[in-house]
C-alpha cells in the first residue's frame, strides 16, 4: 500500500483528513479560513501543518509537495437549499483556486466533495465548467453521488457527490468507487435519550416553539427538526441532512425527545451521525460556529471508503 501524502483545502473541521488518514494516508498540509473551525481542527490534529488564511493569498511555491488535493470546497452556492448562484457566488468562485493550485503543484490525484446538485446546477453547465477545467488541466475524472446511508453505514440522509480525477488515464480506469452496504446502525445507536444533556439543548417553555413541539414529539423514536414553515410534520428515522445553518438559525439543529424533555441534538451526537469517532475533541468555543462546522463537513466513513480504494491503486 502506497502511503499517499495529502494537501487539504477548505479544510474544515477536518473530515475529509480524518478519512485519508484512517486509510493510511499522511496530511502534509491543509488550509482553512474561518479561525473557529481552524480551532476545532488544530485542536484534533495539531498545528504543525494547518495554514489559517484565505486560499486566495497562499503562494504555491509555500505548499510541500504531495500526492493527492483534497478538497470540499464551499457548496452553498449550488446547493438547492440556497440561491444556487453558483460561479456568480464568490464562494462558486473558489472553484479556480483549487485549479491554480492543481497547476502549480500537479498532484496525481484530486479528491473533490460537494452536494449532490452540482450536477444539474446551471442545467449542468456549472459541473461541465468543473469537468474541463480539469481536462485542461491533464485530469481524467469519475465521480458518483454517494449517501451516507448506503454507502458509510450512517443513520443520516446525506447525499453528495465525490469526485476523483488523476493524470494516469490507466489507473483511473481501475479505481472504482466502493460499493453500496447495508444499514445497520440507527438514531437510537447514537442518541443517548436516558441520560439528561447540559440544560441549553432542552426546549423550555416560553420559546415560541415549546407548545408545538410538545404536542408533535410524543414518540422516543424518531428526529425531528424546524424548518422555515415552523415546526414539520415528518418525524425523521434516519437522521435528516445535518446543515450549515444549524450555526445560523440555532432552532435548525435536528430534534428528539428524551427522558427528560424535548432538545436539540448535540454537538457530539452530530458528529456521530457523521461518523466521528468518540474521541474527536472540540474546544472550547461557542456552539453556534460548532454546528456550522459540524453541518459543512463531510461523512467520514464514505471517505475513508474511497480514500481506502485511492491507497490500493
Amino acid at each position: 500500500m502506497n502511503k499517499l501524502k495529502v494537501a487539504s483545502l477548505f479544510a474544515g473541521i477536518g473530515g475529509i483528513d480524518l478519512a485519508f488518514k484512517q486509510a493510511g494516508a499522511e496530511i502534509v498540509w491543509a488550509n482553512d479560513i474561518d479561525p473557529y473551525v481552524c480551532k476545532i481542527y488544530r485542536h484534533h490534529f495539531g498545528k504543525d501543518f494547518l495554514v489559517e488564511g484565505d486560499i486566495r493569498n497562499v503562494d504555491t511555491k509555500t505548499i510541500p509537495d504531495f500526492d493527492v488535493l483534497t478538497a470540499g470546497f464551499p457548496c452553498q452556492s449550488f446547493s438547492i437549499m440556497g440561491k444556487q448562484r453558483g460561479f456568480a457566488d464568490p464562494r462558486g468562485n473558489l472553484f479556480f483556486e483549487i485549479a491554480r493550485i492543481v497547476q502549480a503543484k500537479q498532484p496525481s490525484i484530486i479528491f473533490l466533495e460537494n452536494v449532490k446538485n452540482l450536477v444539474a446546477h446551471d442545467n449542468g453547465r456549472t459541473f461541465i465548467t468543473i469537468h474541463n477545467t480539469l481536462a485542461e488541466l491533464g485530469y481524467a475524472v469519475k465521480y458518483r453521488v454517494m449517501n451516507a446511508t448506503g454507502f458509510g453505514n450512517l443513520p443520516q440522509e446525506r447525499a453528495r457527490i465525490f469526485l476523483v480525477a488523476m493524470r494516469d488515464l490507466d489507473v483511473l480506469e481501475r479505481f472504482e468507487f466502493p460499493d453500496e452496504i447495508p444499514l445497520t446502525t440507527g438514531i437510537n445507536n447514537i442518541v443517548d435519550r436516558a441520560d439528561r444533556k447540559h440544560e441549553i439543548y432542552y426546549y423550555q417553555p416560553g420559546n415560541k416553539y415549546y407548545d408545538k413541539l410538545r404536542e408533535r414529539i410524543t414518540d422516543k423514536e424518531n428526529i425531528y427538526r424546524i424548518d422555515d414553515s415552523g415546526v414539520t410534520t415528518r418525524a425523521w428515522n434516519p437522521c435528516p441532512t445535518l446543515k450549515a445553518n444549524m450555526g445560523t438559525y440555532p432552532d435548525r439543529v435536528p430534534i428528539v425527545r428524551d427522558d427528560f424533555g424535548i432538545r436539540k441534538l448535540t454537538p457530539f451526537e452530530c458528529l456521530a451521525f457523521q461518523g466521528f469517532p468518540k474521541g474527536y475533541r472540540l474546544p472550547n468555543i461557542p456552539l453556534a460556529p460548532i454546528y456550522k462546522a459540524i453541518g459543512n463537513t463531510v461523512p467520514v466513513p464514505v471517505v475513508q471508503r474511497i480514500a481506502e480504494r485511492l491507497m490500493q491503486l
